[in-house]
Order: C-alpha cells, then structure tokens, then sequence
C-alpha cells in the first residue's frame, strides 16, 4: 500500500515545485516589485491563482525566492568558511552580494524588509532566515578565540554594517563602500583584545 499523504504534506511539496520554478525562470535575478503576479505567472508558465494560493501576494512570493536564493548562496559560503577565517568570511559575503548580478536581489531584499518591518507576522519565514550569516561569522568568531557572547556581537555588528554599506550602495551608487568593508575588517582585528573599564 502506499504512503497517504496529508493535505499539508501535498500542499507543502506544490508549494516547493511552484518556488523550483520560480527560480528556475529568474535565475539569480528577483521580480521588480513593480510586476503582476499575471506577469510572473506568464515568465513561469503557471497561473497567478496558484501564486497566489501559495504564497499569498508578491510579497510573499518575493520573500519566498529570497528566503531560497540566499539558502543557496549560504551553502557555499558556508563551504568556504569551513576552510576560512572571519575576515575571510566578511570579504565572501561582501564579495556575493556586490555583483552586479545580484543588484535585482539587493533591492529586492531591503523592499521585502520594509514590508516585514510593517507586518512582521506575514514574514516571519522570512525574517527568521535573516540571523543565518550572523550565526556562521558568530561560529568562527568564536573558533577564532571568542567567548561565545563576544562572538555573536561582533557577527551581529558586522552583519548589519555589510548590509548598511549594501543600502548605501543601491541608494547612491557612485559611493564607494571598500574602504569601509576594509575598516570592518579592521576594527575585527581588535575582537579579542579584553574589554576593561578604565581604571580596572
């Protein structure tokens, strides 16, 4: 006999198939908020009502490849961080996510964001992938000689700083950010140096 599956597990490997065909027709690129779910629809040769039904809106569609792309990208960095260093690991990321390819996705990303920021109950998915690159820079600070507190503060500085100098760079593109992703790297020099107060 076969396996029954319930309508949550059908629903949930639709859902999957639908988003593997997202992907496959955008590639790394991401919608422009500015399309229709019909719009998507057409490029993925489905129906907007099924884009719909299983991911709500364009947001939620949005979120969903985003939530993926970043999946997959983490996989090699994580790859390459097995054989790396933190610093390493900070110019990786930088280096991913400036390429003018990824210029659709960067937007795409700080759009979906200022949506979740508003309704974070319809992006908690989303939202809780975000701590993803956090936790991998937090685990080699802390392989690097970090308490475990001290590491997972200096991968969440570090982690927002990328992604601000990302903001700056889609908002006035002529700026340019090396300097300051060299002095991130900089100021992680000094990361296991002990923190006194003066005059202890």
């Amino acid at each position: 006999m076969g396996v029954i599956l319930s309508s949550t597990e059908r629903k949930g490997d639709a859902r999957e198939r639908l988003l593997a065909r997202l992907l496959d027709a955008f590639g790394e690129d991401l919608p422009s908020p500015e399309v229709s779910l019909r719009e998507i629809a057409a490029r993925t040769e489905t129906s907007h009502a099924l884009l719909r039904y299983h991911f709500g809106s364009l947001p939620g569609v949005l979120a969903a490849m985003l939530k993926a792309q970043r999946s997959r990208d983490n996989e090699a960095l994580f790859a390459a961080a097995q054989q790396g260093t933190f610093d390493d690991l900070v110019v990786a990321i930088w280096r991913t996510y400036t390429r003018p390819q990824q210029l659709s996705r960067v937007r795409g990303f700080f759009h979906v964001v200022g949506l979740a920021a508003y309704r974070p109950e319809d992006f908690r998915e989303f939202i809780d992938s975000l701590d993803d690159l956090t936790k991998m820079l937090a685990s080699l600070a802390e392989r690097e000689g970090l308490s475990t507190t001290e590491a997972l503060t200096t991968a969440t500085v570090t982690v927002a700083a990328i992604r601000g100098l990302l903001l700056q760079q889609v908002l006035t593109p002529a700026v340019q950010s090396e300097d300051a992703v060299a002095l991130i790297l900089r100021m992680s020099k000094g990361r296991s140096v002990p923190r006194t107060r003066p005059g202890v």
